[in-house]
C-alpha cells in the first residue's frame, strides 16, 4: 500500500485517520475526527467535517461539504455521526449531514452510492447500497431510501418519508408519502405511476418474477377494499415469492407517512 498523496494546499488537521493509497487533492479541508478508507480520493476545494467515516474507494469533487452540522435548528451541538460506504461517487457540491437526538444521532449511506451535483441527504437519513441520486435531489432528514433506487434530477423527498429498495422516483417529483420497493411515483405531489420495470430488467431480474409483481401490484391497489385487506388478500396468494413480501412487509411495518398510491386509487377512496 502506498502513502496518502496530499496537496501542500490541503488541511488536514491533527487526529483525521488518512488511509493509504489516498489522494487529497488542493484547497481541501478534513477535519480532525474525519477517517477515511483506503484509496479515498477528494478532487479538490471537498471540505470533510464532524464525525465523519468514509469507506475505501469513494471519491469526492470539489465543493462537496460533508459532515457539517445538521439543518436542523433544534440542533444544539450534540455528538452525532456521518457514515459514508466504500466505492461511492459524491459529485460537486453534494451536502450530507450527520445525525441528531431526535433520530438517533447518525447519517448512514451504504456502498456503490452515486450522488451527482449538488444533490442533498438531510440528517437522520438512511441510504441502502446502490442508490443514485441525480442532479439537485432533496432528501429531507428522517428519509430512509432502500437498495437500488434511483431518484430522478430535481426529486424532493419530504422529512421521515420511505423509499423502497428498487424503487425509482421521477425527475421534479414532489415525494410527501411512502414509496413501495420496486415502486414507481411520478409527479408533484406524487402518485405511485407502477412498478419500476425498467429498473428490475436492468437489475436482472426473472420474467417470471416481473409477472408475479405486477400481479400482486394491480391486486395492491385495486379499487376494493381497504389497502390492509388487500395486503392479506395478496400475502396469502403469493406468501412464498419474496419480492411481493418485501413489498408486504414494507407496508406493513408503516411509518409517519401513508403509502403512495396510484391516482385512481387515491381518487376512489381505496385507502388503508
Amino acid at each position: 500500500m502506498s502513502a496518502p498523496a496530499i496537496h501542500p494546499s490541503a488541511i488536514v488537521e491533527a487526529g483525521a485517520e488518512i488511509g493509504d493509497g489516498c489522494r487529497i487533492g488542493p484547497f481541501c479541508h478534513v477535519g480532525p475526527q474525519v477517517v477515511l478508507g483506503v484509496d479515498c480520493e477528494l478532487v479538490s476545494h471537498a471540505v470533510v467535517a464532524g464525525d465523519t467515516r468514509i469507506g475505501a474507494r469513494t471519491r469526492i469533487y470539489p465543493f462537496a461539504s460533508i459532515g457539517h452540522p445538521p439543518q436542523d435548528l433544534k440542533y444544539k451541538g450534540e455528538p452525532s455521526t456521518l457514515r459514508i460506504g466504500a466505492d461511492c461517487l459524491i459529485r460537486e457540491g453534494v451536502t450530507m449531514n450527520p445525525g441528531t437526538a431526535g433520530g438517533g444521532l447518525e447519517t448512514v449511506v451504504g456502498d456503490k452510492c452515486a450522488f451527482l451535483a449538488n444533490a442533498h441527504v438531510g440528517h437522520d437519513c438512511h441510504v441502502g447500497s446502490g442508490v443514485i441520486f441525480s442532479n439537485n435531489v432533496m432528501l429531507a432528514g428522517h428519509c430512509s431510501v432502500g437498495d437500488y433506487a434511483i431518484l430522478g434530477g430535481g426529486a424532493a423527498v419530504i422529512q421521515f418519508a420511505r423509499v423502497g429498495a428498487h424503487a425509482f422516483v421521477g425527475g421534479l417529483s414532489g415525494l410527501e408519502n411512502d414509496c413501495i420497493p420496486y415502486g414507481m411515483v411520478l409527479g408533484n405531489r406524487a402518485y405511485l405511476a407502477g412498478l419500476n420495470i425498467v429498473g428490475l430488467q436492468r437489475r436482472g431480474f426473472a420474467r417470471e418474477d416481473i409477472h408475479a409483481l405486477r400481479r400482486a401490484y394491480r391486486l395492491l391497489f385495486a379499487p376494493e377494499g381497504t389497502l390492509m385487506e388487500r395486503v392479506e388478500d395478496v400475502a396469502s396468494e403469493f406468501e412464498s415469492h419474496p419480492a411481493v413480501r418485501e413489498i408486504l412487509d414494507f407496508i406493513r411495518a408503516g411509518g409517519k407517512r401513508s403509502i403512495c398510491t396510484p391516482r385512481e386509487t387515491a381518487a376512489s377512496g381505496g385507502g388503508a
